[in-house]
């Protein structure tokens, strides 16, 4: 009897374990980063589409009834990491906006656990669509 000798390519350590963010994770630094203005439930501030006399508006819901899902991932990232005014200057947009930025104490992979969290709290259908709104965003089809 011959024995055979099986040799496999390294595998590296990172292909045992799932780069996908951690939904739990998110929902801690959620619960505390992001509650306290967004509401515990993602459910938002009352009357948030009305400006307040400073001209900021409340914050909006993160849940299906707000409009997070209508933004694509790159940009919801910026938004968090830079907060919403410097965003929505560079794009032009003549809008106040009172979201502080929090890449002084987010780590990205922070950012896309706490995306990952208010995303899993949609409804299928607007998981799809702002998906596929993250997909044109990035130039993919």
């Amino acid at each position: 009897m011959t024995a055979v000798a099986l040799v496999l390519p390294p595998v590296p350590a990172r292909a045992f374990f799932h780069d996908a963010p951690d939904i739990e994770d998110g929902r801690v630094i959620y619960a505390a980063k992001c509650a306290s203005c967004h509401g515990a439930n993602l459910e938002g501030q009352p009357d948030w589409q009305s400006a307040r006399e400073d001209g900021t508006y409340p914050a909006p819901p993160h849940d299906e009834t707000g409009h997070t899902w209508h933004h694509g991932d790159a940009m919801l990232r910026d938004y968090i990491r830079r907060g919403g005014q410097a965003v929505l200057d560079d794009m032009g947009v003549d809008f106040t906006s009172g979201m502080p930025g929090f890449g002084g104490e987010l780590t990205e992979d922070d950012i896309e656990a706490v995306l990952a969290y208010i995303r899993s709290n949609w409804p299928d259908r607007i998981r799809a669509a702002q998906a596929e709104r993250s997909q044109m965003e990035a130039g993919s089809p």
